[in-house]
């Protein structure tokens, strides 16, 4: 497989120090399998779009919302399969020969294990706990690819979702498709800034809290403003 064929879709909203460095990182490794980089912005007030345009990336403007954004992503990705990266996040330099090789093995979703950019060891616990092929320890953190056929079928990422979006996507794709995702043994490096304001304990409780009203099926609006609300920032 040496034809280009994986589109890296990134959602941001005023991620100027993050957005360029990711953008060059994708297509300095990816180059052999990336087709295209897109960043679709939500209304940046900082310099993201410039940043991410002079990093070679095609720019689109989307609403708020990282659903939203991410499905306008892959409409306008020409890529045969969808690789869905947060612009804080270190993608691994493997990245494009791992989703090849998992789209050559069957496969037609996948994610990695994470560890956070710290060293505080509260945090290496949730590191470990994304080594298990488990629904509750996955996350948008973690990148998601999926072959457009996939995600098609699946009608996207639901735009009600203003939180955990991710989440509702892959236990949508585990209900019926469960052995087509590949948890790829190898990490990326996710950013701890929301441990910055905010303790180690105050961050799970929130996750637990926004886990728990998902499954009871309660509005995503009232889970964002109750998960907001016990957080200093998303």
């Amino acid at each position: 497989m040496n034809t280009k064929f994986i589109s890296v879709i990134i959602p941001t909203l005023n991620e100027e120090t993050n957005v360029g460095r990711l953008v060059k990182f994708l297509y300095k490794y990816g180059r052999r399998y990336v087709l295209d980089v897109i960043v679709v912005d939500g209304g940046s007030a900082d310099n993201t779009v410039q940043v991410a345009e002079a990093a070679g990336a095609a720019v689109v403007a989307s609403p708020k919302g990282r659903a939203q954004q991410m499905n306008a992503g892959a409409a306008r990705a020409a890529g045969e399969v969808l690789y869905f990266v947060h612009a804080d996040t270190q993608v691994a330099e493997s990245f494009a020969d791992d989703i090849a090789q998992a789209v050559q093995e069957g496969y037609q979703a996948g994610g990695y294990r994470f560890r956070f950019d710290s060293d505080r060891w509260l945090l290496r616990i949730n590191s470990y706990c994304t080594r298990f092929d488990a629904l509750f320890v996955r996350g948008g953190d973690q990148t998601l690819f999926v072959t457009r056929v996939l995600f098609n079928s699946l009608g996207g990422f639901d735009e009600r979702y203003v939180i955990m979006e991710e989440y509702d996507f892959l236990r949508k794709m585990w209900k019926s498709h469960r052995k087509l995702f590949k948890l790829i043994p190898k990490e990326v490096v996710v950013s701890a800034r929301k441990y910055e304001t905010n303790s180690w304990l105050s961050v799970q409780l929130a996750n637990l809290v926004a886990v728990l009203q998902f499954k009871m099926g309660r509005n995503p609006q009232y889970i964002a403003h109750l998960y907001k609300k016990m957080l200093n920032n998303r």
